[in-house]
């Protein structure tokens, strides 16, 4: 628990590194360090980087592989901590992150022998069984869905077709020629959190531009034009796909001046209330308007946008770094097919229209960032498969939801834990993320209860679309402060995003605020006793 007393973020800060120290000195925790770190997953890299497909025991292997990086991972969780409250978030929630996406490429599915990638090669080179697929429908292996029906449907706002290329694109396995190949090939699954450009491309990205989908289907020549510059294709959750890189690079910009932003107006904002620094009993702060100051609800909204402010947009923001560098900075000369436009999709987030249409399974499921959703639902879709379930069923679609929502639980409380604050890991995170299954499953089974009743038959739209927007943000109302209190007593609102602060810089922020919004202790070089514990750390 915080002392009292502390009067800005910067003094908590400080009051942080004296607790991480003292860990570190006591030998209640170890340092989180770089590259020794990562050794659970240089094992696993190691590992994918030899063709196991035609050997039995090698295949194998990956069991005992994958038993080492859980214990590893879950050793970092338990003893690592990190110096800055934010990183501090990130030795959890990396570590269990880690551990769980390998479940999902390495248990749950086996990438070597089904996974594909989009690739390019030249018109003159002769495709061998390694890569090479030429039957079914491109835009099901893109989606990877088993339902053909609209699940997704896109809305293409031009012709989007290219006249012929030199190189074509083609599918392509898991290489078994040189090790550059496969270093590639594996890296980049290691990285593909939505599958964009695999053929297990995850639901709500928009598939590519139609001669893309023309090539893979082995068709050299497509005919039409070339797209325009405003090329660009949407899901139906709202997630759209340019064809220009131009256009994607222009739109980026935008955006991430935007986001620059409101962080600096989030962030500011934040160093005013002790709320945000870990005083989550804390009063009003003096700022606001006396009409928020005297009513705790409206004190407690206004807490809670902001928090939801802070997550979406810092979340957006470095979203939005990817494209800009994937395909601004290094583009198709260096990357080839990946740092195309349309290999790296505008958004990450979809439409806050999904929460209208869907309620709270909207707010989940169609407009906040699916970057996880994968890794969350292999291992229930390998479930279903061993245990015989149909996954369209009452019970398949249940199963499905508790346990993405309880992964998703285990993230943050693992994030949760290893942070420097007082926190509550499983009372806190996990607990939030269970009641939005059990919030979901209810509304869902309301909802199909009074459609049996032909009570929504006669519903006038807006009326329905209203409703679901008030019941989802009473829901939240009520749930979101285990999550976003458990925050602020781990110090992660403490975290600076940004650089350089304009308004801290002319005076608005905390008494102690510069321009220079320093990275207080995020990464640092530390010289231990031996080589283990030396390196960088966080």
């Amino acid at each position: 628990m915080l002392p009292p007393g502390l009067k800005s973020p910067r003094e908590v800060n400080l009051y942080y590194d004296e607790v991480y120290f003292s860990l570190i000195k006591s030998g209640q925790a170890h340092p989180f360090i770089y590259p020794w770190a990562t050794g659970g997953a240089a094992i696993v890299l190691l590992y994918l980087l030899i063709d196991h497909r035609k050997s039995p025991v090698l295949r194998w292997l990956r069991f005992p592989v994958f038993a080492f990086l859980v214990a590893y991972q879950g050793w970092c969780i338990a003893t690592n901590r990190a110096r800055s409250p934010a990183a501090a978030f990130g030795v959890g929630l990396i570590s269990s992150w880690g551990t769980l996406w390998v479940a999902a490429i390495m248990i749950a599915n086996d990438c070597q022998t089904d996974f594909r990638r989009i690739e390019r090669r030249s018109s003159n080179d002769k495709v061998g069984p390694n890569g090479t697929v030429t039957n079914g429908s491109v835009r099901n292996q893109l989606t990877n869905q088993t339902t053909k029906s609209a699940s997704d449907p896109v809305t293409p706002t031009t012709n989007d077709i290219s006249p012929k290329h030199e190189q074509l694109l083609y599918w392509q396995s898991y290489p078994s020629s040189s090790f550059l190949s496969r270093m590639d090939w594996v890296a980049d699954v290691f990285c593909s959190f939505r599958g964009v450009g695999w053929n297990w491309q995850t639901s709500g990205i928009p598939p590519p531009p139609k001669w893309v989908e023309d090539q893979l289907r082995q068709h050299e020549e497509a005919g039409g034009d070339k797209p325009s510059s405003m090329a660009v294709t949407t899901s139906r959750s709202g997630v759209r796909r340019f064809a220009n890189r131009a256009e994607l690079i222009r739109n980026t910009a935008i955006n991430i001046t935007i986001g620059y932003i409101a962080l600096d107006i989030i962030v500011t904002l934040m160093h005013k209330d002790p709320y945000f620094w870990g005083y989550v009993e804390s009063k009003a702060p003096a700022h606001l308007p006396h009409v928020i100051q005297d009513s705790d609800f409206l004190t407690h909204v206004y807490r809670l946008l902001l928090s939801l402010a802070g997550i979406y947009a810092a979340l957006a923001t470095i979203f939005k770094l990817g494209p800009a560098f994937f395909c601004g900075v290094l583009g198709p000369r260096w990357l080839g097919v990946r740092g195309e436009a349309w290999m790296n999709p505008a958004d990450m987030f979809g439409s806050y229209n999904m929460v209208f249409t869907k309620g709270l399974a909207g707010w989940w499921g169609g407009w906040w960032h699916q970057t996880f959703r994968f890794a969350f639902e292999a291992p229930t879709t390998r479930l279903l498969e061993v245990t015989g379930i149909d996954k369209r069923s009452a019970a398949g679609k249940a199963l499905s939801l508790f346990i993405a929502f309880f992964l998703s639980g285990c993230l943050h409380a693992a994030g949760s834990y290893t942070q420097l604050g007082d926190t509550r890991p499983l009372l806190g995170p996990f607990r939030f993320f269970m009641l939005q299954a059990m919030g979901i499953l209810a509304q869902t089974l309301a909802i199909q209860q009074m459609r049996n009743m032909g009570l929504l038959k006669s519903c006038p739209k807006l009326l329905c679309q209203a409703a679901n927007f008030v019941l989802v943000h009473i829901w939240l109302y009520y749930t979101a402060p285990l999550l976003v209190d458990d925050f602020a007593r781990g110090g992660v609102w403490l975290f600076e995003p940004i650089a350089f602060s304009p308004l801290r810089g002319l005076g608005f922020g905390a008494p102690d605020d510069q321009f220079f919004a320093m990275w207080h202790g995020l990464a640092w070089w530390r010289t231990g006793d031996h080589w283990w514990d030396t390196g960088i750390a966080l």
